[in-house]
């Protein structure tokens, strides 16, 4: 059971997220951080800034790795700075499922297609592009709008079960959901699972992708963890919570988006794994991802990681070098603050949302420019915050490093392209 919220207030977490067990084992303190998406205007500077504390920790009974705070959704989600429509490869990303999907689903107008943080239409538009009816979800007031103005449906609140039955009763029941990047952020987990098994129309399927907490540790991915990210799952930990939850992990995939993510299949009932599913669990259980021993030693490597960051950039701006950073995102204020790299180091943090532009990062309260500004100043290096998205940002700064400028990229080994 979730604990219940004070009004404004910040929960420490004494339960598991997904099975209650009070069995959770730390495994990584990043200490008091700021909220990673929470810019800040000039006015907000000189404000006092609230930070909570970061600490990742195991559950020994279900193997969910979760953090210990929950900070209350409205503080985090009801504005919202990611618009996933300014990144080409989530467009990319998300036009090929939703292409892949039409033709195995055979989805047409009769077809109901639905997404829980539906963000800015990113997704869905493709379905109404192939004329496919559809209903977002979205709990941010100034993203929601941007997602009615592509012609997708929204409707501006958190999914749950409560809302599900409200779908169910009107018969809005999806022959296909997707869920993207939404699991990490709900506290109430059982209660978007049992939605979710709701609302699906016989024979329906959900389509959720999500981090893998396998990739983070291997890859020390320590950037990934924030307040917004409660939850960082292996299939163990996701197939355990969708089957206390009527659903099935029916399908899984391994993909590279977001530095390493599953994508897997779920139908409401219980059929047993096979396939694929069976395989990646018994691979997880082969590598002891069920048990804290796989956790263990990964707080120093992370450690080691900081350190190494430091003294690359300490050397280079000792050589004299200007050095700004790239990517306004979550992961870039928390791998800013762990690793207390501010205004010392960085210049200006680049960034092609207009909505970061002008803003400050948390914490750190370097200011957010237009990428132009690279080629304007031509600092000799850029701390690549958004390295999940490396391939397209080091095209699309073509011209700053045809004059030179180089990129360091942090993890999961500081090195500079």
């Amino acid at each position: 059971m979730v604990p219940e919220l004070p009004p404004g207030g910040v929960v420490t977490e004494a339960a598991c997220l997904s099975c209650g067990s009070d069995q959770l084992e730390v495994v990584l303190s990043l200490g008091k951080m700021p909220l990673a998406n929470a810019l800040l205007v000039a006015e907000q500077l000189t404000q006092p800034e609230p930070r909570y504390p970061l600490d990742l920790a195991f559950c020994r009974s279900c193997a969910l790795v979760q953090i210990t705070e929950v900070v209350p959704p409205e503080e985090l989600f009801g504005e919202y700075a990611y618009f996933s429509s300014y990144s080409s490869t989530m467009l990319s990303h998300a036009e090929s499922i939703v292409g892949r999907l039409l033709v195995e689903r055979s989805l047409g107008p009769g077809s109901l297609a639905m997404e829980i943080a539906s963000n800015d239409g990113y997704l869905l538009q493709n379905y109404v592009a192939a004329g496919v009816p559809v209903l977002g979800i979205e709990p941010a007031r100034n993203i929601a709008p941007a997602a009615e103005a592509r012609g997708v449906t929204t409707v501006c609140d958190f999914f749950g079960l409560e809302l599900a039955e409200e779908f169910r009763e009107r018969g809005q029941l999806a022959d296909v959901l997707h869920a993207n990047n939404v699991m990490a952020h709900v506290p109430d987990l059982n209660g978007v699972l049992r939605g979710i098994a709701r609302v699906l129309s016989p024979g329906g399927v959900a389509v959720v992708e999500t981090p893998y907490v396998r990739d983070l540790v291997e890859r020390l991915e320590f950037d990934t963890i924030y307040h917004e990210h409660l939850s960082y799952y292996s299939l163990t930990s996701l197939d355990r919570a969708f089957r206390r939850n009527g659903l099935s992990v029916v399908g899984v995939e391994r993909i590279p988006i977001h530095g390493g993510s599953l994508r897997v299949f779920a139908e409401a009932g219980d059929a047993p794994p096979a396939g694929e599913v069976a395989r990646l669990l018994a691979e997880e259980r082969d590598l002891g991802m069920d048990r804290l021993d796989y956790f263990l030693g990964f707080a120093a490597r992370v450690d080691d990681l900081r350190e190494r960051l430091r003294d690359l950039l300490a050397g280079l701006k000792s050589q004299g070098h200007r050095i700004a950073a790239y990517g306004a995102a979550a992961k870039g204020a928390t791998l800013l603050n762990a690793c207390e790299i501010g205004a010392e180091t960085i210049d200006f943090v680049a960034d092609r949302s207009e909505y970061k532009q002008g803003r400050f990062m948390p914490g750190v309260h370097l200011p957010v420019v237009a990428p132009s500004r690279l080629l304007e100043d031509a600092p000799d290096d850029v701390l690549l915050l958004t390295w999940n998205f490396a391939d397209e940002i080091l095209e699309q700064q073509a011209a700053y490093r045809a004059r030179g400028g180089r990129f360091v990229i942090p993890v999961p080994e500081p090195r500079i392209v």
